[in-house]
């Protein structure tokens, strides 16, 4: 009787053991894949399967592995970087931005996108009349006129001291001597030639001559800056560099983007900070903020899929290097495969297919 009570619990224990093995086996041989929508790498179409630039990417690659795998779907970056961390995931298939902290902490693949931070502002839904009104009072215009006025009156003061003893009539002392040089610079400047002030003396015709082609290059190169000033949209023209948008007031960001570390280290601050960057481009459009701090390509991406051309406009700066890349647990086994496959489809004819179809690196 005690015999087979012994046998019992040991054949109990075995299956028990069994049973673990089995559902260890089972969890190491399905991959959980942490995904969160983020176009153009991973969009949710109409029929609820996923579709981009990461998933043309990981298709190939699950291909390759011949492993089952099942997609756990997060609403931020910030989940699936908390799950890697706990090791609740095998791997994310999200672009992630390999960082040194990330580095330290998971095992990061080789980049497959290389991207910047850019900078999107709202395109002016101004008449030409009103933006050539306010910028006609702006001082940027008012700076080209005060440095003309300026050459203006060295030329006409410089004819005045040569001509005021030799042609009093024209050339008159004092205050009004002054202003008869001024006139009689402007007028050959814009070569109207009433003929009402010429010089007679000879320093004064060599003044003269000086002066009529260096007008000729002066108001051929004015006439291009004040033209570019009164009508372009100061904002977008404005931002060429870190220097001009440090003075840019209502920067808008995404959170856990890490677009806020970047505005910190250079002190500067967000006004807003939105939840999807599709949410922060439509404020954009409404003028809710001055300008968008976010990733170039799904920026340039959004713009286009949600028809905003219209009212929001990307500009060429950019910031920063951001390499995207597959991140997995610290030690994963996985790890050295998936970065052998990783490498080997970035290198086929299909990967630049891939981003001709998502960006515009492909073409």
């Amino acid at each position: 009787m005690l015999n087979c009570f012994f046998r019992g619990i040991i054949f109990f224990l075995l299956s028990l053991l069994m049973m673990g093995s089995s559902f260890a086996m089972n969890k190491s041989d399905t991959l959980l894949v942490g995904v969160h929508i983020d176009p153009p790498f991973l969009i949710k179409n109409s029929e609820g399967s996923y579709e981009g630039l990461s998933m043309d990417l990981w298709n190939y690659i699950a291909g390759e592995l011949d492993r089952p795998y099942k997609f756990i779907e997060f609403s931020d970056e910030i989940g699936i970087i908390r799950a890697l961390d706990y090791e609740e995931l095998d791997l994310s298939i999200n672009p992630l931005i390999n960082t040194p902290q990330r580095t330290r902490k998971f095992e990061v693949t080789q980049p497959f996108y290389i991207s910047h931070i850019g900078v999107a502002v709202s395109t002016s839904s101004q008449s030409q009349f009103r933006i050539f009104v306010q910028n006609f009072f702006s001082m940027a215009f008012l700076k080209i006129i005060a440095i003309l006025f300026l050459i203006l009156l060295t030329f006409g003061t410089l004819l005045w001291l040569f001509e005021r003893r030799h042609n009093k009539y024209q050339f008159r002392g004092g205050f009004l001597g002054l202003v008869d040089g001024l006139w009689w610079a402007a007028v050959t400047m814009t070569t109207v030639g009433y003929g009402d002030k010429a010089p007679k003396t000879n320093a004064g015709k060599s003044i003269a001559i000086i002066w009529m082609f260096t007008a000729v290059i002066i108001i051929s190169s004015f006439t291009a800056t004040i033209a570019s000033t009164l009508t372009v949209n100061t904002l977008a023209a404005s931002i060429k560099g870190l220097s001009d948008l440090k003075i840019v007031e209502k920067i808008g960001i995404v959170g856990a983007s890490g677009n806020e570390d970047f505005l910190a280290r250079h002190n500067m601050s967000a006004h807003y900070t939105y939840r999807t960057p599709a949410q922060a481009l439509r404020a954009l459009a409404r003028k809710d903020i001055n300008v968008l701090v976010h990733d170039k390509i799904e920026v340039e991406y959004l713009i286009k899929e949600s028809q905003l051309d219209n009212k929001v406009q990307l500009l060429t700066v950019g910031f920063e290097y951001r390499y995207r890349s597959f991140m997995l647990p610290k030690g994963h086994p996985l790890m050295d495969e998936l970065n052998l496959r990783l490498v080997d489809r970035i290198q086929q004819p299909a990967w630049k297919e891939s981003l001709r179809k998502y960006t515009s690196k492909g073409e």
